[in-house]
């Protein structure tokens, strides 16, 4: 995986936190850096775990599936894609306006479940992890902090669209992988 495939990824993974940052952003009526900061840390830093640790348990069983992993890789992108396009035709909803770690953990946790996924095709694919890591957790922490800002300022305009596309790059780099592996592309 090159590093443009790599940062296409880490966009694909972060969408879904710019949209829960997008709704987080309308529940606060001025924001502080903290605010800022808060989401950008957690969404971020979950993002950047989540992948390591599906990396890891990857690597552990890849060599009892390494013919097949492609198909792994493709359906699992596929439906992480397939999930946000479905998350982008649902009904907004405002969140808590609170940003203690009891209401910023869960959000973060279920929010990168995905990207969890996603380590364990980035261990079919033999990625290096530290960049991809890198990669995925300061591409949500930006956009998590600009989805905070839209948010409060223009509302929730750009969610669904944000959701919308995430999932449809995430079936796209399924596709590619599986294209490739197959001697397609």
């Amino acid at each position: 995986m090159g590093s443009v495939e790599l940062f296409v990824l880490a966009v694909g993974l972060s969408m879904d936190a710019f949209a829960i940052a997008v709704c987080k952003g309308l529940s606060v009526d001025k924001l502080k850096i903290k605010h800022y900061l808060s989401v950008g840390l957690w969404f971020g830093g979950a993002q950047a775990a989540m992948p390591l640790i599906g990396f890891i348990l990857g690597s552990s069983f890849s060599a009892l599936i390494e013919r097949v992993d492609h198909w792994i890789s493709f359906v699992l992108l596929v439906l992480i894609g397939l999930g946000m396009i479905k998350e982008s035709r649902q009904e907004i909803r405002k969140l808590d306006a609170s940003f203690t770690p009891r209401a910023m953990f869960p959000m973060a946790i279920a929010d990168s479940i995905d990207a969890l996924a996603a380590g364990v095709t980035l261990s079919f694919l033999n990625v290096k992890i530290v960049p991809a890591v890198l990669a995925v957790g300061i591409t949500t922490f930006l956009f998590s902090i600009l989805g905070l800002w839209l948010g409060n300022r223009f509302g929730t305009r750009y969610k669904a669209k944000a959701e919308l596309s995430g999932g449809i790059i995430l079936i796209l780099i399924g596709t590619i992988v599986l294209l490739q592996h197959t001697g397609v592309l």
